[in-house]
């Protein structure tokens, strides 16, 4: 997943995530993402309109949405 992350930097091109959070709540989201790393995600959230960071761990599934 960590590569999918990197391409989509790369082409900065947006993409679909399902995220589990801490509290393990389910949510599904739209990212740009700013930063990757082995571990996290920093992306500008389109669903809470501001930049978050995202444990790769958490991340249930990813997919690049179509521009």
């Amino acid at each position: 997943m960590y590569r999918l992350f990197l391409r989509c930097l790369e082409l900065k091109q947006p993409i679909e995530v399902i995220y589990m959070s801490k509290s393990g709540q389910i949510t599904q989201r739209i990212l740009r993402v700013e930063q990757v790393t082995p571990s996290y995600v920093k992306a500008y959230c389109l669903l809470r309109h501001e930049q978050r960071t995202f444990n790769l761990a958490n991340i249930l599934s990813a997919i690049p949405v179509s521009q």
